[in-house]
This record gives structure tokens, sequence and C-alpha cells, in this order.
């Protein structure tokens, strides 16, 4: 039998098996959420959905790109889901 594979966090000791067991689970439940999810929304919908300050925040600091059509601007979806899921350190420029 092979040895049992551990990963240290800083607050506990986790299996292998375990950690991929977890982490595996996580990514399909992200993926089922995300599959209803248009390739692009309005600004007014990404407003609405993710908060007027944190898009403009993104956009501010270049980690969003608007996309311009007539009459109307959009964000990819995939973009502001990354960013949401993603911690920042606001006090950094």
């Amino acid at each position: 039998m092979p040895p049992t594979v551990h990963i240290q966090f800083s607050d506990r000791l986790v299996s292998y098996e375990t950690f991929m067991s977890d982490l595996s689970a996580r990514v399909v439940r992200m993926m089922k959420s995300d599959a209803a999810d248009p390739e692009y929304i309005s600004q007014r919908t990404a407003y609405s959905i993710f908060g007027r300050r944190n898009v403009d925040r993104w956009k501010r600091n270049g980690k969003i790109q608007p996309y311009k059509r007539p009459g109307k601007i959009e964000y990819r979806m995939a973009d502001l889901r990354l960013l949401q899921r993603t911690e920042q350190d606001y006090l950094n420029k």
C-alpha cells in the first residue's frame, strides 16, 4: 500500500485524497451554477448583480474590459464571475 500523502495548511493537515475530493466538488458546483450564465450582460445587469462600485472599480483598475455596442455597454460574465470569486486587496493601487 502506498504511503498517504498529506497537505499541510496553517490550521490543519489534510490528506491529498480529501483535498482533491473537496476541490473537485467545488469545481463541479461552480460549473453548474455558471452554466446558465449568458456570455455577455449589460452594464445595468452587471451593476445589479455585482454592485455598481465593484464594477466601476474593476473597470477603473483595468481588470475588466467593457464592450461597447450601439446604445449598449456590456461585460463578459465569465470575467465578472472570476473577479467576484477573487480575494482582492482594496488598499493597493
